[in-house]
């Protein structure tokens, strides 16, 4: 009897689900409008351009102890983008290229972020998403270094900075226009400043 009780036991014990370790809470951080910049450069006619294009929302969501388990979702202002050359801000957001009447925003959305050897995203990291021009949706991946405030204690992670940078063939998303003018890589300069919500 005691070994039947005993095999019971063990079996009941077997058909509980093993409980996985818990991760951190996803916690909400904000842009700072005056500290983000999303910047952008071209070539035009061999000339190297560049523009910004102003955010629009952002939704970010760190998870401080599994960095590789954030979500970032960011929402560009197509129609607000500046170039530093004028006249070639008007070609940009045409038909032919942005489209901006027909596509007003750009948005991107994480789905990987991995990190580089040493395991610190200070050092290195990569993000892979879905970005999304003139409704066509394609993966992208950038390179980010995420940086706490200097002078902070190690666990304060109440202001964060980061930066992107990346490029993309602006063929395959039809923004095609001018192409004996305009090269076909627009690279990606991104700086943003992250502050924790209460």
């Amino acid at each position: 009897m005691r070994s039947l009780t005993r095999r019971f036991l063990i079996a009941g014990l077997a058909s509980i689900p093993l409980v996985r370790p818990t991760y951190a809470a996803l916690v909400q951080y904000e842009l700072s409008r005056a500290g983000t910049s999303v910047g952008f450069s071209f070539m035009l006619s061999g000339v190297a351009q560049s523009g910004t294009m102003p955010i629009q929302s952002a939704d970010i969501r760190v998870d401080t102890d599994q960095l590789q388990n954030s979500r970032v979702t960011v929402v560009l202002n197509v129609a607000a983008a500046r170039t530093r050359l004028p006249f070639a801000r008007g070609p940009m957001l045409s038909k032919s290229v942005l489209n901006a009447q027909e596509f007003p925003s750009i948005t991107f959305k994480s789905t990987r972020i991995q990190l580089g050897p040493t395991g610190r995203i200070s050092e290195g990291a990569t993000i892979t998403g879905d970005l999304t021009v003139r409704g066509v949706t394609r993966p992208v991946t950038l390179q980010a270094n995420l940086y706490r405030e200097p002078g902070t204690e190690a666990d304060d992670l109440n202001a964060l900075s980061i930066r992107l940078s990346g490029a993309l063939n602006r063929h395959e998303f039809g923004a095609s226009g001018y192409p004996d003018l305009v090269a076909d890589t627009v690279s990606l300069n991104i700086r943003a400043e992250l502050t924790r919500k209460a």
